[in-house]
C-alpha cells in the first residue's frame, strides 16, 4: 500500500508539474493539473455513499477536465454488473473485505486498494418514535417493527455481527439476538431503503450505518448508537478497476478521497475520516447510551 502511495504521487507530481508537499493529503486546488483527459470517469459506489460522493465528484468535476458518473446500487448488485461486463473505472465500497472477490477474479488490482474513511451501525429511529425505544434491548420487545439489509449487503453483514456479539454476552445472550431477528419485518437489497422505511414510519427501527443518517436525513430520523463492545467497523474502500482506460484520473479521484476537503464532506456525512476519532468512543458497554437526534 506504501508503494502505492508513493507511485500515485510520483504520478501526480509529474502530471502537476510540481512538487507535493509531505501532507498527508493533497489539497483539492492541484486536483486540475493532475489530470489532462477530457473524459468521463465511472465510478459504480455503495448506495450510501449517494450524497457525500456526489459532492466530492462536484469537486473533482470542478477541478479537472474529467466530470464523474455515478452509479450508486448495493455492493451485491454492484459486483454482478461488474462480473458480467459493465465498464467502470472505479469501485468504492463500504468495506474493503467485499471488494476480495473482484481482486480475486482479476477485476481490481489489489495494490490499487485504497482506504479513505470508516463507518459503524447504529440503530435508526422515526423522530416520533412510536415504539418508544430508547436504548438497543428495546429491540427485543414483541411486536416491534425492525428493518435490515440483506446479509449478502455490507450492512446487513455488520448487523448480524452485532447481534452475534450482544448474543455472545450474558446480558443480552442468544435470546435477544433471536427476538430481534422476530422482529425484523424487511430485508432490504440496498441501506438507503432501510432509512426510508424508518423515515416514512413503515418501520419502528433499523439497522443502518451511523452515515446513513445523512443531513438530508436529519429532522426525518434519528439515532441510537451502538456501544463500542458490540460494534463493527468498516473500512471504507476505493479501487481502480482493472478494466479502466482512464487509470490516471481514476487514481487522482481516489486521491480526492484523501484531500482535506473531501475528508470533512466525508465527516459531515458521518464517515468517521482518516484522522478522525469513534463517534461511539467515549460510550460505555451496555445499552444506556442516549439518542442523539
Amino acid at each position: 500500500m506504501i508503494e502505492r502511495k508513493t507511485s500515485m504521487i510520483l504520478v501526480a507530481t509529474i502530471l502537476a508539474g510540481t512538487i507535493l508537499s509531505g501532507t498527508t493529503a493533497m489539497e483539492t486546488s492541484d486536483l486540475g493539473s493532475q489530470t489532462a483527459l477530457d473524459e468521463e470517469l465511472i465510478v459504480f459506489c455503495g448506495a450510501g455513499f449517494t450524497g457525500a460522493m456526489s459532492e466530492i465528484g462536484e469537486i473533482y468535476g470542478n477541478s479537472s477536465n474529467a466530470q464523474v458518473r455515478f452509479n450508486f446500487d448495493g455492493l451485491p448488485a454492484l459486483r454482478v454488473q461488474i462480473e458480467e461486463g459493465a465498464y467502470a473505472d472505479i469501485l468504492i465500497s463500504p468495506d474493503q473485505s467485499y471488494m476480495d472477490p473482484l481482486v480475486e477474479e482479476g477485476f481490481i488490482d489489489e495494490e490499487s486498494v485504497q482506504v479513505f474513511a470508516s463507518n459503524k451501525v447504529a440503530v435508526v429511529l422515526p423522530v416520533n418514535n412510536p415504539a418508544n425505544i430508547t436504548t438497543i434491548r428495546d429491540l427485543a420487545t414483541p411486536g416491534t417493527k425492525i428493518v435490515m439489509g440483506i446479509e449478502e449487503l455490507p450492512i446487513g453483514d455488520y448487523a448480524l455481527q452485532v447481534l452475534d456479539l450482544m448474543a455472545k454476552d450474558p446480558e443480552y445472550g442468544p435470546a435477544f439476538k433471536e427476538a430481534v431477528l422476530a422482529n425484523v419485518v424487511s430485508l432490504e437489497t440496498r441501506v438507503t431503503g432501510i432509512v426510508s422505511k424508518v423515515a416514512l414510519g413503515e418501520a419502528d427501527a433499523g439497522l443502518a450505518f451511523m452515515s446513513d443518517v445523512s443531513p438530508q436525513m436529519k429532522g426525518k430520523v434519528r439515532k441510537i448508537p451502538i456501544p463500542v463492545g458490540y460494534n463493527v467497523r468498516g473500512n471504507c474502500s476505493a479501487a481502480v478497476l482493472s478494466q479502466s482506460d482512464n487509470s490516471e484520473a481514476a487514481e487522482a479521484f481516489i486521491d480526492l478521497l484523501l484531500s482535506n476537503d473531501a475528508q470533512s464532506i466525508l465527516d459531515e456525512y458521518g464517515f468517521i475520516p482518516l484522522s478522525g476519532s469513534e463517534e461511539n468512543a467515549a460510550l460505555p458497554a451496555g445499552d444506556r447510551a442516549a439518542a442523539i437526534n
